[in-house]
């Protein structure tokens, strides 16, 4: 089992910044790719940003590429997403998951493990 707890969502005006956090314990860190997926009321669940188990490769959703950037810290069991230029449809539930055989970074389902999520709310 993997427990991932997301941190660092809150209200802020368009164009501003957020970083999100998502702290992890259990399993090794390392042997998992680390997504951020987001849901905003009404709507389906989304992928936002997911990194690879070292770091190397990455990948972002077209709605955020140039604006987000996702990290991890293997050493602190910690991934990272960085948003600039926040937008009012960047409102969302913003969910950290982990998995353990991903073969497509962006696919919700191959993910194993889930955090509770953390909201972010952008005020025009």
């Amino acid at each position: 089992q993997v427990q991932l707890v997301e941190s660092g969502g809150g209200l802020v005006q368009a164009g501003g910044s957020l970083r999100l956090s998502c702290a992890a314990s259990g399993r090794p860190f390392s042997n998992y790719a680390m997504g951020w997926f987001r849901q905003a009321p009404g709507k389906a669940r989304e992928f936002v940003a997911a990194i690879n188990w070292n770091g190397v490769r990455s990948q972002f959703a077209d709605s955020v590429k140039g604006r987000f950037t996702i990290s991890r810290d293997n050493a602190k069991n910690t991934v990272s997403l960085q948003m600039n230029s926040l937008k009012p449809e960047d409102t969302a539930l913003y969910y950290c998951a982990a998995g353990g055989r991903i073969q497509s970074l962006g696919k919700s389902d191959e993910y194993d493990y889930w955090g509770q999520g953390t909201q972010v709310t952008v005020s025009s």
